[in-house]
């Protein structure tokens, strides 16, 4: 039989797995003064198009059959709901707040932010000293975060940092206290057998079908299956799969802190509120680096090289347009990644085609040592004055604001720069 929570070793590690329940759309509920629970309210900019996803669906609208991330326009009409514009500061700082509660009850390395509506905590320390249970110190915490920020928690249990995310995403999101708990002998016990397999974490619908291409639709199957042949269809992704497939998982939350890539990228996406024509497409790319050439420059970094993928408009057949630039030496400056971009993008996307999506990745980065390349083909005091240039603006954007100071592409019709100055993630402040 499977142990109980008060017959578990206090040798035995338990984390808590903690989600706020409809993240954005409780703390929008609370801000109005609103119950979370009875409440409707989806949480969209509906100024953008009826096309819009909504980020967030309180959690009564929820039980009204209405889905997570759908678009505004698939609320059913006779559906009345308060409709709440992104205030992406807002949630920033209900998120510190609720980081403020945990710490009210644990150190700050027993503690690993997930997500801005998730965090693991390792109680095991903590639990002789506050004389409780894994789950009446949950229960603690869940109800200080409730009277303290409003928001409403659900919480998993485990033995290891899967099993409570297991038991978050699967036991406690359908028990009457929202606390799921599992040890490896419960998770084989309740979930070897669990469908569809997809609910378990890390285990995406394409994995799922290379799974069932060999016969395997559940945990039990995986498990069962001889290992040599799932590193054989699997690769190293074999090791992860066996391990969960049991329940184990060896990392822990210092191993995360711990943990250093070898390797760094830096990113930007935007997705256009409308079809771009391709000219037009090639400002919102050059925009996009200019900024990250600031970026790499805040950040003392210099990449490279940059991968540039152009998403064309659904209603095209072609999915897209994908190549790399690379600089004859890393660097971060504007004046050498901005027109190797512009000239990546003419080369590689279609100009009959719309745009809808733009991707940049910055690959290989290191550290900007401030020593400069020199040869015979360019003038040094031109990257001088360009990186002098850089921490300038950079100095003047701190202090006054993004928009303080910008290009004349900036100020183009089709430009996107000024208004996402002014957001967070994508969103409204």
């Amino acid at each position: 039989m499977s142990m109980t929570e008060g017959e578990r070793s206090m040798s035995e590690r338990q984390y808590l797995c903690i989600d706020q329940r409809s993240f954005y759309a409780t703390v929008e509920c609370v801000a109005r003064g609103l119950d979370p629970l009875e409440a409707d309210l989806v949480v969209a900019d509906a100024e953008r198009s009826e096309n819009t996803i909504c980020l967030a669906v309180s959690v009564h609208l929820k039980s009204r059959g209405v889905k997570n991330r759908c678009r505004l326009k698939d609320i059913p009409p006779h559906i009345k709901c308060i409709v709440a514009v992104p205030r992406m500061q807002l949630y920033i700082d209900c998120a510190a707040a609720i980081y403020g509660v945990f710490l009210k009850y644990l150190a700050p390395e027993d503690i690993y932010v997930y997500s801005i509506d998730e965090s693991f905590l390792d109680v095991t320390p903590y639990l002789k000293m506050y004389g409780s249970t894994a789950k009446e110190l949950a229960q603690r915490i869940i109800q200080d975060v409730r009277e303290t920020v409003g928001t409403i928690c659900t919480c998993g249990i485990g033995t290891n940092l899967y099993l409570a995310k297991i038991a978050l995403d699967i036991i406690a999101k359908k028990s009457p206290d929202s606390i799921g708990i599992l040890d490896e002998q419960s998770y084989r016990e309740q979930l070897w057998d669990h469908q569809p397999i997809t609910d378990f974490w890390r285990i995406s619908h394409g994995t799922a079908k290379r799974l069932r291409d060999h016969g395997m639709t559940t945990l039990r199957h995986v498990a069962m299956m001889q290992e040599d042949y799932l590193y054989k269809w699997f690769g190293i992704d074999a090791e992860l799969l066996i391990d969960h497939a049991w329940g184990r998982e060896p990392t822990t939350i210092a191993d995360i802190k711990n943990y250093k890539s070898k390797s760094k990228s830096l990113s930007s996406s935007q997705v256009l509120m409308r079809d771009y024509k391709a000219q037009e497409g090639e400002l919102i790319a050059k925009e996009m680096t200019d900024q990250l050439s600031l970026d790499l420059t805040a950040k003392h970094y210099v990449t490279e090289s940059i991968t540039l993928w152009v998403g064309y408009s659904k209603a095209e057949e072609n999915p897209g347009a994908l190549g790399t630039a690379q600089f004859c030496r890393p660097t971060n400056l504007s004046t050498e990644m901005v027109p190797a971009i512009a000239a990546l993008y003419r080369r590689i996307v279609d100009p009959k085609r719309l745009v809808r999506r733009i991707n940049l990745t910055c690959n290989r980065i290191t550290q900007d040592t401030g020593m400069l390349q020199l040869n015979m083909f360019e003038d040094v005091s031109k990257q001088i004055r360009q990186k002098a240039l850089q921490e300038t603006l950079l100095g003047i954007r701190a202090r006054y604001g993004k928009n303080s100071i910008l290009k004349g592409m900036n100020y183009e019709e089709a430009a996107t720069g000024r208004e996402r100055n002014e957001q967070i993630g994508g969103h409204r402040r």
